[in-house]
């Protein structure tokens, strides 16, 4: 009789054996002992993401998710492993003096193919066997274990070898780096630990065509290399002749009609009773009744549903082994090929869409199963079973034995000698998760259990189940996994019972019954001749078989009896020990060094070491070989591992209908040294990666499916989790749920380890735990883990059994849906084939540089727009010198004609003026100033008003009294804290003795909430301008004749660095500039345009206050915020008023794109038509996609297709450039966004790799003339050479009022001159970087044209790696934006060399984790940077300015001072 505990397959994971030996944990423990002092920084996290899991996840794992030592299992204290000199037989080797290191373990494996056998599959054979004897003996299997399931003890610790760990990896500087006095004590912890980790020295690296290529990382040549002699081919020993029956059907035969009564299959309940035994006669009858049935009961429209050939696949639960076996035989007998499969639970199983794609590849269209598990199956509306995701419609057939048709007495199935067609398909998954059908022919199939039978010595009715069990007569009791996790003993009891000769166990099996045995007396093992130990092949499973001789050898298990074997998919099985009656060697160990193993050496190492015991000889009409992993297959070295490959006719033959992969697995061929074949017959590669021992003994050191390659080294997923599971304490995470894989991130293998987390746990300690596990892997395995996260309890996809379903695990991973509760990212450590960082070039003369243009036939890189003299008379332009005496010549002239109409959020006009209403309006203004506040002129008054005709009244008012206005955005009522200091600023910068404003500011400026940020004392006069008395000025002020340059206002402004800069505007500047904006734009008295800018500063306020007055034309004002209530406003103002020119800001833009976006057709009555030019007020590039989007949105309410343009001016010229209605379109180039890293210029093709897209900032206005200067010579650049930005023009500022903190630059940005060429030309320095390019195109004067692109902001470029980032590039397109659905906004900026990333976070505060690695990856993929701190942050913090620019300085700030209120914080070390 054979026991079997029911196996998850075989084939399908090393499960559970990592029963964490005593040497290694040692060496993990020594390891972490260097470690000790080591501080690390903690990430932060608000305490709502704490609690944020729901109740059922924080429910201990159930009884499958593999926790078992936490759950049903009383740990009865420590067990020791069994030591060596009990098993005299066992020779260590290669080294013998080695004798304790003993490296195993046993919790649970996370192998990534959880997709294995199901019940019972006769490849059950593949792990299971069978042999000739003469008497009839019980063989007890004990039925389907989960995979991952598995308790881990913590053994007695033995004195070990001194270690000398790795020390590079967290090695910490001795002093910290001063920092800021406002930033926190934890960001001041993070800086005196976060530096980078010292790593070997980058290699040379290779510039090749502007391409910046990886760092080619060399071989290290100190690496061990395989020594030994070429191995030969292993053959096993010939398979015995024999009266073989022609067939597994013809055995069954056999048995069922001449020994009926026999027992075939005993199944128990989860009491462990026994409740029903299958004899061969009623298998016989039963599996005929099926065929009968299957073959003519089953019609679609009177055609059979089936013929000889077809799928059919088998959904049966493990606990039913009995009618799984009626199925399959059924199936046999029929000439149907059965597909099993697990019992479908959910429409969302881990890796169900995967096996319904294997189901339609294999054209199943048929489903057998039970009443019950049919019954079970989740249900449609209409009573049927759904169907899955993934999964081909199907017809469900209950086979139970009330629907099934007694066959005729006079039908037989066809049965035929076994044949190369195929018997059934058995499903694997591979790490990548794509599932494939492994087909086994009947010729296989009887091979494997004639195989089998010879190996381990069976004879009729002797020997363990699947098919042998068949051939031989035995009689199987089958143990369901719902009855070990009851009681883990009932295996040991059930080979008492049945005097079982054969069990076939796994070591999680072995495991579980050592914690549950204390006070079992009546135990005895002598009955048992094979202790089959299906995953043995796990090197990790030597501990258990150590551990549990060590225990049941006083109970009568003989040591002997324990066989390892290994076994796959591909290959069935591979090898198998045979005990010593059965001529089987002396059984081996092997004690390896760690770091040889990921050299695909084998070496001895007394520090990090990895015992493997050997899993027996190959079995019988085998030959087996071991070839190189990677390239063509060439055989190994006798110490080199490799993969095993088989040559024998039991094999698996292919992978179903896939052609390809099946003929570089299964029809292999390996070569010599020399190139030529060892065999004229091809062998299958087996996915084990191993080396032959001495006395032709088969070792097994992994699995090619938990392979990763990091750099040149393969690492074994098993020994990265064993590692884990070495480092104490263990209280924080749960021992069967770990996953362990790789993830390909800058085309390397990055290791990412995920476990799941007890709700118990304190944060603090799980971050101490995750720390040191890093570190233990670092020494141990000399690799560094990219990604280490911990996920709550219960969270990880299983599979179909309980263990982890890996390459699910990896999926959500990539696709930020794992949601994690702690995550620790060490890219710097991992991350080493970086491009090498860029060395500055010695400095270029600035002679050569001109000769330099001169060779490359470059021209200058300089333009300008129309000349302003030919294009009016001077007479004219010296009457509209002053703005004050514009108004007033109007307001005579033309004294009715409206200037302003300002419109609310309903769309009506709350205020006009004319021009002698606003002249009027700025005469009380004037008289209010001089009398009540009593000032002279050149006094500062600051203007604080809501965006209105007020405002432009009392502008003209300080004006026509030869006061000089500020204009300040008022506070904002629901935000004084942080809105009012800034406007307390600009009066105090501004030197302002006097603030006009409204009641409403003036009390809001008074109250006590205002007072609680600035003292209501500290204010200069303050007058309210809604009462004031109708009285006129005696004269209008005018400058003393020779000076236009006499100041007419200043305009403050807050940078996107976070610079407060106030520049002055002479009257002439700003006479100047409203005539070059007339003349671009065509404004005349007649026209309209429609303007949604706010009024404070730069080319906004000109647009709002100044250019209706010098032009005439008639601004329809729309303000901003009104925006905010109807959000249609701005696009109904523009199509009511008929606007040929409307100018807007990209936070409008923005906000009528996503607002109404949807919702085009809704918008009756707007029709866009009218507008000519739509221009884009900025200080920043472009914002292409947006400009595109909105263009295609509103395409539809008859927006012309090339309106929208943008404009660019900067604090020195707030104008350079704008559209306006003549001249050419704008035009795209696409750049190499690598080049411009470089400060170079790259013209590539639209859809390049790398290529980014800039278009040209509107055209250069009249009287501006640009040029492109090298940054640090301060010479002319030639065309397309990227440069800053220097304009010359008669609306320059003149000069800084002032810049808070920064007195120096005046001279240096307002007064520069070039170092050679032109030297005489007083140029302005914008601070942008940018190009300009001559194109194909000609402007309005003939000539051609030359586009200006602007590339960014010098002061926000990041200066990484010895290169120069643009923040946008990092931001937005293909990088951090779109890494996941959640990130609404983003920002970078750098801190101590460390580049940091704050995302704004649109969904769950449960998704935020997520964010980390994704945000990390692609910031490496597309821009080769480490990310140093990811911060995930609410919607609407990221600071905006009304222009809609990122207010990046301010964000950088609030991080450095705790401001943010962050949902996480992610220090990647």
């Amino acid at each position: 009789m054979v026991l079997f505990l029911h196996q998850e397959s075989c084939n399908g994971c090393f499960c559970c054996c990592y029963f964490c030996a005593d040497v290694h944990t040692e060496a993990v423990q020594a390891a972490l002992a260097k470690y000790k002092e080591r501080k690390m920084p903690m990430p932060s996290k608000r305490r709502s993401v704490l609690t944020h899991a729901s109740v059922e996840a924080y429910t201990p794992p159930d009884t499958s998710s593999a926790s078992e030592d936490e759950g049903s299992l009383q740990r009865p204290g420590r067990l020791a492993s069994a030591p060596l000199q009990s098993r005299p037989s066992v020779e260590p080797w290669p080294d013998p003096a080695i004798q304790g290191s003993s490296t195993s373990s046993s919790a649970s494996s996370t192998s990534s193919h959880p997709g294995g056998q199901p019940a019972a599959t006769p490849s059950a054979a593949a792990a299971l066997a069978d042999p000739p004897s003469h008497r009839v003996e019980n063989v007890l299997l004990v039925t389907k274990v989960v995979s991952g399931a598995s308790v881990v003890w913590q053994p007695q610790t033995l004195g070990g070898p001194p270690w000398r760990p790795r020390q590079e990896l967290f090695s910490l500087p001795v002093t910290g780096v001063p920092v800021n006095s406002r930033v926190s004590s934890k960001i001041q912890q993070l800086l005196n630990t976060l530096k980078r980790p010292k790593r070997p020295p980058l290699k040379e690296f290779f510039v090749d065509d502007f391409e910046e290529l990886l760092e080619v990382q060399q071989p290290d040549p100190n690496q061990p290399k395989p020594e030994g002699s070429q191995m030969v081919v292993l053959r096993g020993e010939p398979l015995a002749e024999g009266s073989w029956p022609p067939s597994l059907l013809a055995a069954l035969q056999q048995w069922g009609t001449t020994q009926p009564r026999a027992p075939c299959l005993t199944a128990l309940d989860t009491a462990g009773k026994a409740v029903y035994t299958l004899t061969y006669g009623k298998l016989w009858s039963r599996s005929l009744k099926l065929a009968y049935t299957l073959l003519n009961k089953l019609t679609n429209k009177n055609e059979p549903l089936l013929k000889p050939g077809d799928r059919v696949a088998l959904v049966f639960p493990n606990s039913d082994p009995v009618m799984f076996m009626v199925a399959f035989y059924g199936c046999l007998l029929a000439e149907l090929v059965p597909v099993p499969i697990e019992v479908p639970l959910t429409r969302k199983d881990a890796g169900s869409q995967q096996v319904g794609f294997l189901l339609g590849s294999c054209g199943v269209s048929l489903a057998l199963t039970t009443d019950a598990c049919q019954k079970g199956l989740p249900k449609a509306q209409t009573g049927e079973v759904v169907t899955f995701k993934g999964w081909p419609p199907l017809t469900w057939l209950v086979i139970d034995g009330k629907h099934l048709t007694k066959p005729p007495k006079d039908w037989h199935p066809a049965m035929q000698d076994a044949g190369p067609q195929t018997a059934y398909i058995e499903y694997k998954t591979s790490k990548e998760g794509s599932t494939v059908g492994v087909a086994v022919s009947h010729v296989s199939l009887l091979a494997q259990c004639q195989a089998l039978t010879q190996a381990c010595g069976y004879s009729e009715g002797k020997g363990w189940g699947g098919s042998p069990s068949i051939l031989n007569r035995l009689h199987v009791v089958s143990i369901p996994y719902a009855l070990m996790k009851a009681n883990p003993l009932s295996w040991i009891q059930k080979v008492c019972v049945y005097k079982a000769q054969a069990a076939l166990v796994k070591s999680r099996d072995m495991h579980w019954s050592l914690l549950a045995q204390r006070g079992q007396r009546d135990v005895s093992l002598s009955s048992l001749r094979l202790l089959i130990v299906a995953d043995g092949a796990n090197p990790w499973s030597i501990s258990s078989c150590d551990a549990f001789l060590n225990v049941f050898q006083a109970k009568g298990l003989r040591p002997e009896v324990i066989c390892p074997c290994a076994s796959s998919p591909e290959a069935l099985t591979v090898a198998i020990r045979r005990p010593p009656d059965l001529g089987g060697p002396p059984p081996r160990r092997a004690v390896l060094s760690m770091s040889g193993l990921s050299h695909g050496v084998i070496r001895v190492d007394k520090l990090s070491v990895l015992t493997v015991q050997d899993v027996g000889q190959v079995m019988p009409g085998a030959n087996v070989c071991v070839v190189k992993v990677e390239g063509t297959p060439h055989l190994c070295k006798t110490d080199e591992v490799g993969e095993i490959c088989v040559d024998s006719s039991a094999t698996a033959t292919a992978y179903y209908g896939l052609l390809g992969i099946t003929k570089n697995v299964f029809e292999t061929v390996p070569v010599t040294a020399g190139g030529a074949p060892v065999s004229d017959r091809p062998f299958t590669r087996t996915g084990l990666l191993g080396f032959i021992g001495p006395d032709d003994l088969v070792f097994v050191v992994g699995k090619l499916d938990g392979l990763m390659v990091v750099g040149f080294r393969r690492h074994n997923a098993d020994d990265v989790v064993a590692t884990a599971l070495a480092v104490e304490p263990m209280k924080f995470v749960y021992r069967g749920r770990i996953a362990v894989f790789s993830v390909t991130v800058l085309h390397d293998d990055r290791i990412v380890l995920v476990a799941e987390q007890r709700p118990d746990a304190s944060e603090e300690d799980s971050f101490q735990w995750m720390s040191r596990v890093l570190q233990a892997i670092d020494s141990i395995h000399q690799v560094g883990v990219y990604c280490l996260a911990l996920v709550p309890a219960n969270t990880l996809p299983k599979a179909p059994l309980g263990g982890i379903h890996v390459s699910e695990a990896k999926q959500r991973f990539l696709e930020g849906m794992l949601h994690p509760c702690n995550v620790l990212m060490c890219p710097h450590a991992c991350v080493t084939n970086l491009p090498k960082p860029r060395q500055k070039q010695p400095e270029v003369g600035p002679a050569s540089m001109i000769v330099g243009n001169l060779v490359a036939g470059k021209r200058i890189a300089q333009a300008s727009g129309r000349e302003l003299s030919h294009l009016e008379d001077s007479e004219q332009a010296r009457k509209f010198l002053f703005l004050p005496d514009v108004l007033q010549w109007r307001a005579h002239t033309t004294p009715e004609h409206p200037l302003f109409l300002l419109l609310n959020a309903k769309g009506t006009v709350t205020s006009t003026a004319t021009c002698v209403q606003l002249h009027k309006k700025a005469e009380r203004v004037a008289a209010a100033l001089m009398e009540k506040a009593r000032l002279s002129s050149g006094a500062h008054v600051a203007l604080v008003y809501p965006p209105g005709v007020d405002l432009i009244a009392a502008f003209y008012g300080c004006l026509y009294c030869g006061c000089v206005p500020v204009t300040v955005r008022p506070p904002h009522p629901q935000n004084l804290a942080t809105t009012l200091p800034t406007v307390k600023m600009i009066v105090e910068v501004s030197k302002s003795a006097c603030v006009l404003t409204t009641q409403a500011i003036m009390r809001l400026l008074r109250s006590k909430e205002a007072a609680a940020t600035v003292d209501a004392r500290t204010w200069p006069t303050i007058l309210d301008t809604d009462d004031i008395p109708k009285k006129k000025v005696a004269s209008i002020f005018r400058p003393p004749p020779p000076s236009p340059d006499v100041l007419a206002y200043l305009d403050f402004s807050v940078s996107t660095t976070g610079i407060l800069a106030g520049v002055k505007m002479s009257h002439a500047a700003t006479s100047a500039l409203c005539r070059s904006i007339k003349l671009q734009c065509e404004l005349y008295p007649s026209r309209q345009i429609a303007i949604c800018l706010d009024p404070y500063c730069g080319l906004g306020f000109a647009l709002w206050c100044l250019c209706s007055v010098y032009s005439g034309h008639q601004s329809v004002l729309v303000p901003p915020p009104e925006l905010e209530t109807n959000v249609s406003l701005w696009l109904w103002a523009v199509s009511q008023y008929k606007a040929r020119v409307t100018f807007c800001s990209y936070s409008v833009m923005e906000m009528c794109a996503r607002g109404l976006g949807a919702q085009t057709a809704a918008l009756r009555g707007v029709n866009l038509s009218c507008v000519r030019t739509c221009m884009v007020v900025a200080e920043e590039r472009p914002r292409i996609a947006l400009t595109q989007s909105f263009s295609k949105l509103f395409r539809d309410l008859g927006l012309p297709a090339r309106a929208v343009s943008t404009t660019f001016g900067c604090r020195v010229n707030v104008a350079i450039c704008l559209q306006g209605t003549a001249g050419p379109d704008p035009t795209t180039v696409y750049v190499d966004m690598r080049a411009l890293r470089h400060d170079r210029v790259r013209l590539v093709e639209r859809g390049s790799p790398h290529s980014l897209p800039l278009t040209e900032s509107g055209k250069i206005l009249p009287g501006v003339k640009v040029i492109i200067a090298h940054t640090e010579t301060r010479g002319p650049l030639g065309d397309s050479h990227l440069g800053e930005i220097w304009v010359s023009s008669p609306h320059n500022a003149t000069g800084y009022y002032t810049v808070y903190g920064e007195e120096g630059l005046h001279a240096d940005h307002f007064s520069a001159r070039l170092s050679f060429g032109d030297t005489q030309t007083v140029w302005a320095r914008t601070g942008f970087l940018g190009f300009l390019r001559r194109t194909e195109l000609t402007d309005a004067s003939g000539e051609r044209h030359d586009a200006l692109y602007v590339v960014g902001s010098l002061d926000e470029t990041l200066e990484l790696r010895g290169m120069r980032y643009h923040p946008i590039d990092i931001e937005t397109s293909t990088s951090v934006i779109r890494a996941h659905r959640s990130i609404a906004e983003c920002a970078v900026f750098t801190w101590t060399n460390l580049l940091v990333v704050v995302v704004e976070l649109d969904g769950l505060e449960q998704d935020a984790l997520d964010l980390v690695a994704l945000v990390t990856n692609v910031v490496l993929e597309e821009h080769h940077l480490v990310v140093g701190v990811v911060v995930i942050v609410d919607p609407g913090v990221i600071p905006i300015n009304s222009r809609g620019e990122k207010q990046r300085m301010h964000l950088r700030d609030g991080f450095l001072a705790d401001q943010l209120d962050p949902i996480y914080v992610a220090y990647n070390m």
